[in-house]
């Protein structure tokens, strides 16, 4: 089981970042990731698969003023 936002997830374990985030309906392009405190370049989200225990943060970047 995986946490999302501190939500608890059972269906994302064996799931690299961008295949849970295209699954969570995430945009890529205006997103930062944390898993267990560690931030994750983009350039890693294909090959970083997530494990149980994983406590993952997906923050939205949203423009206004």
């Amino acid at each position: 089981m995986v946490t999302i936002n501190g939500e608890k997830r059972e269906d994302c374990e064996g799931l690299s970042v961008t295949e849970m985030l295209k699954r969570e309906g995430y945009e890529t392009s205006r997103i930062a990731i944390e898993i267990n405190g560690v931030i994750i370049s983009k350039k890693e989200f294909n090959e970083t698969l997530l494990h149980s225990g994983d406590s993952i943060e997906v923050v939205s970047f949203v423009g206004g003023g």
